[in-house]
């Protein structure tokens, strides 16, 4: 709801940029807590998540820069990552491969480091998606229970229970009440980051929570993705990019957590 930028000390920094650099740092903080509660070494761990940062950057931006050609015309365009326009599976592809890497690298046990990621990855989600609220941006189908177009968020009746009305000069469509995705995907990460939390502790085999990372992730994101408006579907399906690689991830967590107890046990 705030696209305009803040200045500090005569710096124009966004909203969305702190938010989202407060979500890596949360992250950071937490994969580090549970890495030193693994006993394993810290720098390695430390320089696998900035290789899994530096992967998931680029991959997010060419995943984007593919389901939206339209948006770039030079290599500037595609360089300039600070204007916005990541896709968060790319990212989540790329921050794997560069994790993996790093794994490889420093000789860290792949399947515990999965599994102190991914309750970071939530958190650091559930806090990038309150600066996609505050840009605009990934914004929802418009809502078609109302005509209001008062800015700010607003209650209703109707699922899901409120909507939200953007400004001029944010991404989305101003003074149009849409669907609120964002908040709606954040309010789902948080839980998925609580139940992440909660399953660490009393993890059967390693592996388990990141499988339960992806299976969780990918039926929220798939159902979510019919009320959001950024992607359209595939006319020939009826469904987007998105919805597909959420189909093929949850099975491929389901079938992860069967291979893993299988092999753990």
């Amino acid at each position: 709801m705030f696209p305009e930028v803040i200045s500090v000390f005569g710096l124009k920094i966004s909203l969305y940029g702190i938010l989202v650099a407060l979500g890596v740092v949360l992250g950071y903080l937490l994969v580090l807590k549970l890495a030193k509660r693994e006993k394993l070494n810290l720098k390695a761990v430390e320089n696998s998540f900035f290789l899994a940062i530096l992967f998931g950057i680029v991959g997010a931006r060419i995943s984007y820069a593919i389901e939206h050609p339209y948006e770039f015309r030079d290599l500037i365009d595609y360089i300039a990552i600070w204007k916005g326009g990541v896709s968060f599976y790319g990212g989540l592809i790329g921050g794997i491969v560069g994790a993996l890497i790093g794994i490889k690298i420093f000789n860290l046990p792949i399947w515990k480091s999965a599994d102190i990621a991914a309750p970071a990855i939530a958190l650091a989600h559930f806090v990038g998606r309150l600066g996609c609220t505050s840009a605009g941006c990934c914004y929802g189908k418009p809502f078609p229970y109302t005509t209001s177009n008062e800015i700010g968020i607003h209650f209703t009746d109707k699922f899901p229970f409120f909507y939200i009305v953007f400004p001029k000069g944010a991404i989305a469509p101003p003074f149009t009440p849409l669907y609120p995705t964002q908040l709606m995907e954040a309010l789902g990460n948080l839980l998925i980051f609580l139940i992440l939390l909660t399953l660490y502790k009393k993890k059967p085999y390693y592996g388990f929570v990141f499988s339960i990372y992806l299976l969780l992730y990918g039926i929220q994101r798939f159902f979510l993705e019919f009320y959001r408006g950024v992607t359209p579907p595939i006319p020939a399906i009826g469904l987007t990019w998105n919805q597909i690689v959420s189909i093929i991830i949850v099975i491929g967590a389901a079938v992860l957590i069967v291979l893993l107890r299988k092999v753990q046990f």
